[in-house]
């Protein structure tokens, strides 16, 4: 069985991330018996900035000890769900600063894609595909995306419309499929 991560897009106190991220997980074990699925909240790792001397493909030695429990994290993980909020057109600093944290933990796996914003987050999944593509990582088409203006109250409560269901369960197919075909690369 296939383990796959759901993990946070945001750090900030206020975020609402982690309700989406709350909502996806147990979605996801009540319509998919075929995976395991745990919820990988990026803000308790306390990651820092961004700044290694020796960049991440180039090494897997992870001297900082809360990026090490990261990188141990991802390395146990068969394919991830990213629940990225939209800030500036863009990821948020912290999802992206955990990811360029690592390189070969990502290697060969799958991974699907959740965003949410005023324009329902698309600019943030975009710019996510090249990013995990180049940590080749096989990033399924369907999508998940989600209003801050219909689907939160008061931007604040997450609600999400009944409708989302049929494309929340083509993404986590897709990504428990993929992650299980690419187990057969990962074992080679």
């Amino acid at each position: 069985m296939v383990k796959i991560g759901i993990i946070t897009g945001s750090t900030r106190n206020s975020r609402v991330n982690l309700q989406v991220a709350e909502w996806i997980l147990e979605f996801a074990k009540a319509h998919n018996n075929n995976a395991e699925f745990e919820l990988v909240d990026i803000k308790e790792f306390d990651l820092p900035r961004f700044d290694e001397v020796i960049p991440p493909v180039a090494t897997d030695d992870r001297p900082n000890p809360n990026v090490k429990r990261w990188s141990d994290k991802v390395k146990e993980l068969d394919g991830f769900i990213f629940v990225t909020p939209e800030y500036n057109k863009a990821v948020t600093g912290g999802l992206k600063d955990a990811i360029d944290y690592l390189a070969s933990e990502f290697f060969h796996k799958a991974a699907g894609i959740v965003s949410y914003g005023g324009q329902l987050g698309i600019s943030a999944s975009v710019m996510m595909r090249p990013m995990l593509g180049n940590l080749k990582v096989a990033v399924v088409g369907p999508q998940v995306t989600f209003s801050m203006n219909t689907d939160f109250e008061q931007m604040s409560k997450f609600t999400p419309a009944d409708y989302h269901t049929d494309s929340v369960n083509n993404m986590l197919n897709d990504v428990v499929s993929w992650s299980e075909a690419l187990q057969t690369v990962r074992n080679k």
